[in-house]
């Protein structure tokens, strides 16, 4: 019987011995094999102390567009080190709309690098070429500045700190200050495909809002039983009061999903989400009332151009414009916005009210669209 143990001992002591078995891990620390040459000739693994930390003080980044934004991002050693190494910083980005609450980054692979630096010497990539930096205020600072934030600029960020074989990394979330809109056709509700709501938001100088931005918006009391599509491909719709025809007076309050659905073949209205516009929306004074075509161009005599329904809804919520007056916008649609509610400007909440999108040959006032030259 001894015999027949005597092989399995001599495996089971062949894997504790350290050096023995050919299986790695990394929990973070350098290791050394010094079985050739340099050690007892035993195979022991000593232990060189050093371990690199990549961290941030901030997870979560927010910023209004136009705007300059650091994310920062920071790496040390454990213990401190009084030589320099060579480190390599890489900064890569997975856009908001291809976040999938379910999923995890890695797991989606659509991350892109932002830029690469080593030393004095970097590069920036795409969209980010020429509006990113290090801000290296000081060693071991490899916080990335974005210049001139762009509306697609939200989503995930990793910093990746490389020192030889140890690679180490954290995220950070950036996100815009904006507001989320209900958008439909003028053809009436769900006529868009997630092409066609993409597009129609763009024109309207905004993008399809991600979950977690139609999320916030319902919390501050957005309320609409319209379905739309978001950026992640699902499509879903706020209710703050629950009520027959829009899931039922037996559910609770929150986001109704009707999960993925087909982007080209299924018809939805839309969510869109705008932030801050570098201009000024103004209610254009004018002796009188206009048609579509002469709003237009009693903006452009005025400088200016027709605004987009996103630039109202931004100036509105960020910028509290206020004015009981239903004015033409560059879609056809007819609105105005009421920051105070008050008598006579519709419901007793604040909000953009819609006239839908009357017959372009009837008369309004309108609403201008003023860009900051820079």
């Amino acid at each position: 019987m001894l015999s027949l143990l005597r092989p399995l001992l001599a495996v089971w002591l062949y894997l504790l011995i350290p050096g023995q078995g050919r299986h790695r891990y990394n929990n973070g620390f350098h290791y050394q094999d010094i079985t050739n040459g340099n050690g007892n000739g035993n195979g022991e693994i000593y232990f060189n102390g050093v371990r690199l930390h990549v961290e941030s003080p901030q997870l979560s980044v927010s910023a209004t567009r136009g705007s300059t934004v650091t994310l920062p991002c920071h790496y040390r050693y454990e213990p401190e080190l009084n030589t320099t190494r060579r480190t390599r910083v890489k900064w890569s980005w997975l856009p908001a709309n291809t976040i999938n609450a379910h999923v995890s980054s890695a797991a989606n692979g659509r991350e892109t690098e932002v830029m690469v630096a080593m030393g004095n010497r970097q590069r920036s990539y795409g969209s980010f070429r020429g509006r990113v930096r290090l801000r290296r205020s000081a060693p071991g600072d490899m916080s990335l500045v974005i210049n001139e934030l762009h509306l697609n600029d939200t989503g995930r960020y990793r910093c990746e700190v490389i020192d030889g074989l140890e690679d180490e990394s954290v995220t950070v979330e950036l996100e815009l200050r904006g507001v989320v809109f209900p958008y439909f056709s003028q053809k009436g509700r769900y006529h868009f495909n997630f092409l066609g709501a993409q597009q129609a938001c763009e024109e309207q100088d905004a993008t399809l809002a991600t979950f977690e931005q139609l999320f916030t918006a319902w919390e501050e009391g957005l309320d609409w039983c319209n379905a739309g599509w978001l950026a992640d491909g699902t499509v879903q719709y706020p209710i703050v009061v629950p009520r027959e025809g829009c899931g039922g007076v037996d559910l609770a309050p929150g986001l109704r999903s009707y999960g993925q659905r087909h982007r080209l073949f299924h018809r939805y209205d839309a969510f869109c989400f705008s932030a801050a516009v570098k201009g000024t929306v103004y209610f254009l004074e004018h002796p009188s009332k206009l048609n579509f075509t002469e709003a237009v161009q009693a903006c452009a005599d005025s400088g200016a151009q027709i605004a987009k329904v996103g630039q109202l809804y931004a100036a509105w919520r960020l910028m509290g414009l206020d004015r009981c007056d239903a004015g033409w916008l560059a879609d056809g649609s007819v609105r105005y916005p009421i920051a105070k509610a008050r008598a006579n400007c519709g419901p007793s909440e604040p909000g953009v009210r819609s006239f839908g999108f009357p017959p372009q040959h009837q008369k309004f006032s309108v609403y201008c669209y003023q860009a900051t030259l820079v």
